[in-house]
């Protein structure tokens, strides 16, 4: 017991120190996590610990993110992303294998060392990408979908190799590897129980398939019964339990039959993406994700071989190097061959440039089928550590310099000619600016339109919108857009700066031009209300009155009484806000506005009193009309 709590302290420790200094440095939490392993290495090689055993236990932490991933992805949308799948997917693992055995093959004495590598490094980490992109908000992203097409072949293609590999043995290490698995000092004697052990393969294959058709199965018509038997007992433990039991089952009934337990998960999920229980499972299950691949970013971290490295260092390094430099050419090229264009591209193959946590496993397995001698093994296994510490500085060399350069190829691009003259000039074409124009379209109205984003514009040219390219706040294009002859403008971009020059310019130079301003937040209304704007759209305050009134409905009140409690708010914001306009000072930042603090804390009590008093007699003259 005392043995458990120290490791559990000191890898709690480790985590919770290192990765908010990480992330605080634009590090990642997954670098932290890795610098946190390789720091607490030595203390667990004093206490000799055997960090591969803890590494398969936080492997589950992948189990579970492919699980939740399924909860997000129907199955109709997982069929649209079928070439997707078997072109990038299957084209990165074909063609990776095939170089990457070419290569080897020149190095090594044996083809087979060569083609079990070339398996091994055609993987690549599940864990560290998928986190990343969800932690960078990247995941629905040209790039963040085209390697998740990838990473789902490989989870899938991990399969053949399990089964495949076996016939590569090599006879002189049969002897040596009977028995007996290596795990870096430990040994791990015997093989765990399989149902498809001893089987022919015709036989395996029948109880594989069969253990998948129990999990889509048991996953459409057994859960929702039992999900709804376990939540009548209104016991959030229980539900939790009942969820992680889920979880583990389908992983062990893959494991039973040789199939990889994050595909089975990721089935299981993707079956019940449908579910009425979906958002209560991912609540309940996203703790342990997080913790488990915290987990196994460290051990990735811990299990560094410092000593091997050190007697080779240039040597091992630059095999990482090596690796990583080829698996990103084929992904570039592969990207450019099914459209994944820009800085997405880089995304796309920097990203996936490492080899995978799925690797430790196929080397465990190589070596315990007598196909790859220790000594392979032992520097691919650094290989592979060293590639995954490297990604989380690719996807931050990525962001740095690769994205802002392809910002600056974009501002490279020569503003187009306006061809027309409209009433209406609309500044910027994003989720605002196109619903606002095709309003003005259906009304019989025609605007000018025109937008920073060339890769945007682009898209919505093949929907037939015309929008010119250009940068508003320049004053000489909204000359060119006939802002002398214009009756309205209105300034719907997402950048406060932007926004802000463009209505000072207008208002200033083209008085008789109604200007209409999108405001970020309440603090850009004082400001836009100190230059002169009179009509200025909060941008999601609209959106806010109407979840209001929801709430209200929610809560017994008719469409009628909602509607009016919602004006009776509406009024009342609207009315104090332009009374405090001209208390806020624009020149000091809202923290330090402390006269204007002051002014809308004493009026903030009295403004509640009011409207509350107003409420009520809502409620009171619909109770009489009633």
């Amino acid at each position: 017991m005392t043995d458990f709590l120290l490791l559990a302290f000191i890898f709690l420790t480790a985590g919770i120190v290192t990765v908010p200094i990480a992330t605080r440095l634009g590090l990642g939490s997954v670098l932290g996590y890795l610098i946190a392993g390789t720091i607490i290495s030595p203390i667990l090689a004093l206490l000799h610990v055997d960090v591969v055993s803890i590494q398969h236990f936080a492997e589950f932490g992948v189990v579970i993110m492919l699980f939740l991933i399924g909860l997000e992805l129907e199955p109709k949308r997982l069929w649209e992303m079928r070439a997707r799948i078997l072109g990038l997917g299957g084209g990165q693992v074909i063609v990776t294998m095939m170089l990457v055995f070419g290569i080897t093959y020149f190095f090594v004495d044996r083809w087979s060392y060569a083609l079990a590598i070339g398996a091994i490094v055609a993987l690549s980490s599940t864990a560290i990408v998928l986190q990343t992109l969800n932690e960078k908000g990247l995941m629905q992203s040209d790039g963040g979908q085209a390697s998740f097409s990838v990473l789902l072949f490989q989870d899938i293609a991990v399969i053949p190799m399990l089964a495949l590999l076996p016939l590569l043995a090599v006879p002189d290490l049969v002897e040596v590897a009977h028995g007996v698995v290596d795990h870096g000092g430990e040994t791990d004697h015997g093989s765990s129980f399989s149902l498809v052990a001893g089987l022919p393969g015709w036989q395996a294959v029948i109880v594989s398939i069969a253990a998948i058709v129990v999990v889509i199965l048991g996953g459409n018509y057994l859960t929702r019964p039992l999900f709804r038997f376990i939540a009548s007992a209104n016991l959030r433990e229980l539900f939790t339990a009942a969820a992680l039991g889920m979880v583990i089952a389908i992983s062990l009934l893959m494991t039973l039959v040789g199939l990889s337990p994050a595909l089975g998960t990721f089935l299981a999920g993707v079956v019940l993406a449908n579910s009425e229980y979906r958002h209560e499972l991912e609540a309940d299950i996203e703790p342990f994700r997080g913790l488990l691949l915290g987990l196994f970013f460290i051990t990735v971290g811990a299990g560094i071989n410092f000593q091997l490295l050190a007697e080779d260092p240039i040597g091992i390094v630059g095999l990482a190097l090596g690796v990583m430099a080829l698996k990103f050419a084929i992904l570039y090229v592969i990207g450019s061959i099914f459209k994944v264009r820009g800085s997405q591209r880089w995304l796309f193959a920097l990203g996936l440039a490492q080899v995978g946590e799925f690797g430790f496993v196929l080397i465990s397995f190589t070596t315990a089928n007598a196909i790859l001698p220790d000594e392979i093994a032992d520097k691919m296994l650094l290989i592979i550590a060293l590639s995954m510490l490297l990604t989380p500085f690719l996807f931050i060399f990525r962001e740095q310099v690769i994205s802002p350069l392809f910002d600056k190829l974009q501002t490279s691009r020569e503003d187009d000619a306006i061809d027309e003259t409209n009433e209406i000039i609309i500044a910027g074409r994003g989720r605002v600016g196109g619903i606002v124009d095709r309003m003005l379209r259906a009304a019989g109205f025609r605007s000018t339109v025109i937008d920073y984003n060339s890769r945007h514009i682009d898209f919505t040219a093949k929907f037939g919108f015309k929008t010119y390219f250009g940068d508003a706040s320049r004053p000489g294009l909204l000359h060119a857009a006939g802002i002398e002859r214009a009756k309205v403008l209105m300034v719907l971009i997402d950048n406060q700066q932007q926004i802000n020059e463009i209505v000072r310019h207008v208002l200033h130079t083209y008085p008789h031009v109604h200007v209409i301003a999108r405001a970020i937040d309440r603090t850009h209304v004082y400001e836009l209300w100190s230059m002169g704007c009179r009509d200025i759209i909060r941008e999601t305050y609209d959106s806010t009155l109407r979840m209001g009134r929801s709430a209200y409905q929610a809560l017994g009140f008719s469409k009628e009484v909602s509607e009016r409690m919602s004006h009776a708010f509406d009024q009342a914001d609207r009315k104090r806000l332009r009374e405090f306009a001209d208390l806020y000072d624009v020149k000091k930042p809202a923290w330090e506005n402390d006269a204007f603090i002051a002014r809308v804390r004493d009026a903030m009590e009295d403004w509640e009193s009011e409207l509350n008093a107003e409420m009520r007699e809502i409620c009171r003259d619909a109770e009489k009309s009633s």
